[in-house]
């Protein structure tokens, strides 16, 4: 995406109109530009287009929450991305910074890409020059992940030496959490199972307490998030072990 396409998804997301003779007056550029703007959006993922202008996805959507706080989730990713190299096996879990870290992973060649996650197994499609697993399991529609007893099954026939894991939330009290109970009982076991484990989370979610636990910060190796993380928190996981990276 060019600078203009990224100043419309974050216009977008913080409620601007959607019509494209709105979005053209807004960036000062024709209503065919805007098009084109859009329709490079839509093919990506980012939005949906309709009559007159672009609509964004429901709010579970994985599409739809890439929009948030889309700047900092992209240079969280950029950052993770440096982290795997040729011919490492990784597992990527679920969760909106972890489709655009799959968006970069998918201009490399020779990565082993394992994943839970039907969103970021399509992104991956036209790169033909990795190995993509899919582990299957139950399909939840609205994240589109694979959870459940069967998706542990598989998960114990595979080895990986990093993973990446979203999360919703952390407290010192509470630790990571997750707002989804099956998604955290996969997301606690591919943290148990890996060499190295990646929190990938932008600032706003600390702070935050949801339903299902995940992991404590003795579980994860690094934490990879922007310049928002509270100064107290980032202590609290530097003493605990935890390599904090903030870009």
């Amino acid at each position: 995406m060019n600078r203009r396409q990224r100043r419309i998804i974050d216009y977008l997301s913080s409620g601007g109109k959607t019509a494209v003779v709105d979005l053209a007056r807004q960036f000062g550029v024709s209503a065919v530009t805007i098009r084109q703007d859009l329709n490079t959006l839509e093919a990506e993922g980012f939005l949906k287009r309709v009559h007159g202008g672009a609509a964004l996805q429901d709010a579970d959507d994985i599409p739809r929450r890439l929009l948030v706080n889309y700047e900092k989730k992209l240079a969280i990713a950029r950052k993770a991305a440096s982290y795997v190299a040729e011919n490492d096996t990784i597992l990527i879990e679920s969760g909106s910074t972890n489709a655009i870290l799959v968006k970069e992973l998918g201009k490399r060649n020779n990565i082993n890409i394992i994943t839970t996650n039907v969103f970021i197994a399509r992104e991956l499609k036209k790169n033909a020059h990795s190995n993509i697993i899919l582990l299957g399991g139950y399909y939840q529609h609205e994240s589109e992940s694979l959870v459940g007893s069967l998706t542990r099954l598989c998960l114990d026939q595979v080895n990986f030496s990093k993973a990446f894991i979203g999360v919703d939330g952390f407290t010192p009290e509470s630790g990571f959490t997750s707002s989804n109970m099956m998604r955290a009982e996969i997301s606690g076991a591919i943290a148990k199972k890996s060499k190295e484990v990646f929190v990938l989370t932008d600032s706003s979610k600390f702070g935050k307490v949801h339903l299902a636990g995940l992991f404590r910060p003795e579980d994860i190796t690094h934490l990879i998030t922007d310049s928002g993380i509270p100064e107290a928190d980032r202590r609290y996981l530097e003493e605990r072990g935890v390599q904090v990276v903030v870009v």
